[in-house]
């Protein structure tokens, strides 16, 4: 990382006009007036969060790190051509996602990052998906600091990660501060994390803000805590825009965790919050403009990496790029290519097996409660300890075969990679939201398929329900795991992602389903057959 930061430090120094135009993004306004002076330095921070394991392009030839290569690559040639500085930042969840990468502990991602030059990457939650050991191998593969400044071994009081990293650039300093969402404590994996502590980042910012901003021309706060509008976070802990409010000081927030595409900063307190997203399906850019030390302008961009959209062409659908293709990085594309070929590979892996068939026909399971119904829900409740489970027919595409199950046969009952997501009702809420799927038309995306409570319906109304074996309260609360899809408001069911207490867990639903039966195999199919939830009376 110092010989990176010579390289730029060298860089000549360009005049800037302080009217010129720093971006192709759009201005947006902060404190701050324009003066007219030639001391103008350009900081241009280029950010990502929310990878999970995506470090190939998806089906329809979205994303992906070659072509993000490329992108970044043209941006840091424009830049530095002008006398300016880029950060390439990424703000944390670099696992649990794609198999392939999953497979090599996201050696590939890891190493591709390397190549793109990154100078930064914050702790996020699912680090801690893995033991600590192997996050320390992934750190000793990073080419650039992993930051957090709030994350703890509990019996030696030491901190696990470097807080923060430093940048010297024409006169100006940076720096980056790593901050971790405490509810890594109630997310992650309990075995990794029982030795760890995860202290409030409010109170250490309101202690060491003041002294950091001392030492710093530039406060950046790379965190993965969450974006979180109007700080309504409910009982999640504090995002980004409580971290604002609560602590003066900080210049940037680069922000993940909610997978949050804001594209236009959020601006609190004087202080520019910004996330990109999910998966690298986006590049943030933020430019910068500096006189005397003091910022005179910004502007900012989401850049879209070779997204797509639907388009009808005579009564035909087909996808379009939302903007101008991206050319894939041929180095990068060659080393990257040797993982997904070796990932593709292992999906023929064996990984558990059962004594029947689970049943996935598209005219049984979206008209009829079946075993494979059963597997998935409760799959999702072993993963996320939820007291009940629900899942959209429309979101399984293929049964499981007697005999050995191999993990494309898992991938085949469910390809969207959607994540399991959580989500915390009161008694009434949540019969309302299943009176909702019990009266979902059969034949349809939407027919349920449930486990973990038993249902009464009168006509279209919901009477009576049993979670556990006991009457629901209308005042208790419960957990409910279901899709991203359905949370989403997807096949027409509400969308409850917005609840306060919703929480996108990022376990990707054919990696909990593997998990699962690699757990618990031979599967014996009469432990999953129709438990008959769904009782009209």
């Amino acid at each position: 990382m110092m010989k990176k930061i010579h390289r730029l430090v060298c860089l000549l120094l360009v005049i800037f006009a302080a009217t010129a135009s720093i971006s192709r993004g759009t201005d947006f306004s902060i404190n701050g007036n324009q003066q007219k002076n030639e001391n103008i330095v350009q900081i241009t921070l280029l950010h990502t969060n929310d990878h999970h394991g995506r470090f190939w392009k998806n089906s329809k030839g979205e994303y992906g790190m070659p072509a993000r290569k490329t992108l970044i690559d043209r941006i840091r040639s424009e830049v530095e051509s002008r006398g300016g500085l880029v950060l390439l930042l990424d703000a944390g969840d670099i696992n649990t996602g794609m198999p392939e990468s999953k497979m090599f502990d996201a050696e590939p991602d890891i190493k591709g990052m390397n190549l793109l030059g990154y100078d930064a990457m914050a702790v996020g939650n699912h680090e801690f998906d893995n033991p600590v050991s192997i996050l320390r191998t992934q750190q000793s593969w990073m080419n650039f600091p992993l930051l957090s400044a709030n994350i703890y071994d509990k019996t030696t009081k030491k901190r696990l990660f470097n807080p923060f990293a430093i940048f010297n650039f024409k006169g100006l300093k940076i720096i980056v501060l790593g901050l971790t969402t405490e509810e890594t404590i109630t997310q992650g994996n309990p075995e990794n994390i029982k030795n760890i502590e995860f202290t409030s980042v409010i109170d250490y910012c309101r202690d060491m803000v003041p002294q950091l901003k001392g030492r710093s021309d530039i406060l950046i706060a790379l965190t993965h805590l969450g974006y979180y509008p109007n700080a309504s976070h409910g009982s999640k802990a504090p995002g980004s825009v409580s971290l604002a409010r609560a602590v003066n000081g900080i210049d940037v927030i680069v922000d993940g965790h909610t997978h949050e595409t804001l594209e236009q900063p959020d601006v609190q307190n004087n202080t520019i919050i910004i996330q990109a997203g999910e998966y690298g399906k986006y590049l943030g850019r933020l430019d910068l403009t500096y006189s005397n030390r003091k910022l005179i302008q910004k502007a900012y961009k989401l850049i879209p990496v070779n997204l797509k959209k639907k388009i009808k062409t005579d009564n035909k659908t087909g996808h379009v790029f939302v903007e101008e293709e991206i050319p894939e990085d041929p180095q990068l594309f060659d080393f990257l290519s040797k993982y997904q070929k070796a990932g593709e590979d292992k999906l023929y892996n064996v990984v558990g097996s059962s004594d029947g068939e689970f049943v996935g026909d598209r005219d049984i399971i979206r008209n009829f409660e079946t075993n494979l119904g059963n597997l998935l829900c409760r799959a999702a409740i072993s993963k996320t300890a939820a007291d009940l489970s629900i899942v959209n027919s429309g979101g399984v595409r293929a049964g499981l075969p007697s005999g050995p199950i191999t993990y494309k046969d898992v991938l085949k009952v469910n390809p969207f990679g959607n994540t399991i997501c959580t989500v915390t009702l009161t008694g009434k809420e949540l019969i309302t939201y299943l009176e909702k799927a019990v009266n979902m038309e059969k034949n349809t995306g939407g027919f349920a398929q449930i486990s973990g409570a038993t249902i009464f319906v009168s006509q279209t109304k919901v009477t009576r329900m049993l979670v556990k074996g006991k009457i629901v309260s209308d005042s208790k609360k419960y957990k409910l795991a279901l899709p991203s899809y359905m949370a989403g408001g997807g096949d027409g069911y509400p969308k409850i992602s917005t609840h306060p207490e919703f929480i996108d867990t990022g376990f990707v639903d054919a990696e909990v389903l593997k998990e699962y039966i690699s757990k618990n195999s031979p599967l014996a199919i009469q432990d999953f057959q129709p438990e008959h939830d769904v009782i009209l009376h």
